[in-house]
């Protein structure tokens, strides 16, 4: 089957660099697909869109009413495998970037050490859309602020993993993560044969836990989950962990602030909630506090949560840490509050808001990849190298008009899988997206949202700019066969 395929610059996640080899542990796989064949897979990727369209896991491309239109997400069926011991040490660098991050956030909306201490200017931070001065003093159970992330980490042309992006407002991708594995295990039963894949089935009930964790003051909290309503793109999400948890999807319009408490309006009565689970963003939670206009949320809400008397998964104001600017400044972050040196590297970053890295940036546009630091999808970037003039022009200015918008780093040279484009297997670069809970204690997902950018050649993954998705597997290289061992040291 793989005959014929060629891994691009860089690493290749299934073959060694420069060989025919596969990697350490790969071959009795690429054995399995190879029984398999490529007629087969190509049968089973047309029966998994069928079945996923089945089952409902659709986005909306965009959620500008009923112009938008609605979607699969692209699912590939070739996993991709990540040995436990090396998910380990991520795990542990997930943990460790989080417990900075939320000490940060507890902090800027706190005492503010880190801004009084020089390591971070306050510029940066009082300056960021996400920056919600009404979280001020408002103290959370657990001092936790992060409770559902999902870290984008990708592999550079090294295979060393780094951190992308930090996702801690409203991180999507979770149910297609979970129906990956569904899917795959339906119509290819015989690849999980004679492995030990890490199950990832329980995330649900991992969440709920989470949820429930963050009511201390209740015995039963009542958890809903708030979404802005079926126009949503992610409303198949909102959906299918609220049916995978067994609570109430409601919308703004079904709760109602009274008595100091937030209760859910029903045919049966008034019920109260204790922790609410918002897919909505910050602006939109409570129209007496921000956005006047909003319809999606609740007024008085943010007046409950002051009192302690409801929580907010995520926390509003979580948005400061997902600010990109920010992100440059969570190495410092772990080394200030933790003491301790990151186990996972960021990309190296330029902060346009600096003269001297905006100058940089100006002068070699044409290399790099530039992000505004507020948006996500894939909008607002421009990968320099496949940038045209008038694109390279009018990041020029627009950097040069609001350099505190925009950020650069390096155009990496992300890993690579075989994927199915275009009816052969073909090299394209992925990412991961981990999800992380964190309630009275901490759970990591075995392995994640493996994305991958479909389009030949485009750095780009996300399912709005042409992006698809794979199932990820973490195997226990403790269970590897003698025959697995002898193929290894050949390789």
């Amino acid at each position: 089957m793989f005959t014929d395929y060629r891994p691009s610059v860089g690493y290749d996640e299934y073959f060694c660099s420069g060989t025919a080899c596969p990697r350490k542990n790969l071959a009795p796989l690429l054995s399995s697909l190879g029984q398999i064949g490529l007629p087969e897979l190509k049968r089973n990727h047309a029966s998994a869109s069928n079945l996923l369209r089945r089952l409902g896991a659709t986005f909306r491309l965009n959620d500008s009413g009923q112009e938008g239109s609605e979607r699969i997400l692209p699912f590939d069926p070739l996993p991709r495998l990540i040995a436990l011991s090396e998910w380990k040490a991520l795990e542990q660098g997930l943990l460790q970037r989080l417990e900075a991050i939320d000490c940060f956030l507890a902090d800027v909306y706190g005492s503010q050490l880190i801004i009084r201490d020089g390591v971070i200017d306050r510029e940066d931070v009082e300056s960021s859309s996400g920056w919600l001065p009404q979280m001020q003093g408002i103290e959370l159970p657990f001092n936790r602020w992060c409770h559902i992330s999902g870290l984008d980490l990708i592999r550079d042309g090294d295979g060393h993993w780094r951190v992308l992006e930090d996702n801690l407002r409203c991180p999507s991708g979770v149910a297609y993560f979970l129906e990956n594995r569904r899917v795959m295990k339906r119509l290819f039963p015989s690849l999980f044969e004679g492995r030990t894949v890490k199950p990832i089935a329980d995330y649900p009930s991992h969440l709920f836990r989470t949820l429930q964790d963050l009511a201390p003051w209740s015995d039963s909290p009542q958890v809903v989950i708030l979404t802005p309503g079926v126009l949503n793109s992610a409303y198949f999400e909102h959906s299918y962990l609220a049916q995978q948890m067994g609570i109430p999807l409601v919308e703004g319009r079904d709760l109602i602030c009274e008595d100091n408490s937030v209760w859910m309006r029903s045919t049966n009565g008034r019920t109260r909630v204790d922790v609410i689970y918002r897919r909505i963003d910050d602006d939109f939670l409570d129209p007496t506090v921000f956005r006047k206009d909003s319809m999606l949320g609740v007024s008085g809400l943010m007046d409950v949560l002051r009192q302690g008397r409801v929580s907010i998964a995520n926390a509003p104001g979580t948005g400061v840490a997902d600010d990109k600017l920010i992100y440059a400044h969570v190495p410092a972050m772990i080394r200030y509050y933790l003491g301790e040196e990151p186990v996972i590297e960021n990309v190296h970053t330029f902060l346009c808001a600096r003269s001297e890295d905006r100058q940089f940036v100006l002068d070699n546009l044409e290399h790099l990849v530039v992000k505004s630091v507020a948006e996500a999808g894939g909008y607002g970037m421009l990968i320099g190298p496949q940038a045209s003039r008038s694109e390279l022009a009018d990041f020029d200015s627009k950097i040069r008009e609001n350099p505190r918008n925009f950020i650069a780093q390096p155009t990496l040279q992300l890993s690579t899988v075989p994927s199915l484009s275009e009816g052969e297997l073909y090299p394209c670069h992925v990412d991961l997206r981990p999800y992380v809970l964190r309630g009275k204690s901490n759970w990591v997902s075995p392995g994640g949202l493996t994305r991958v950018a479909l389009k030949r050649g485009s750095l780009v993954v996300n399912s709005s700019q042409g992006g698809g998705c794979r199932d990820t597997w973490i195997l226990d290289e403790q269970r590897v066969t003698t025959e697995q061992k002898r193929e290894a040291v050949l390789c």
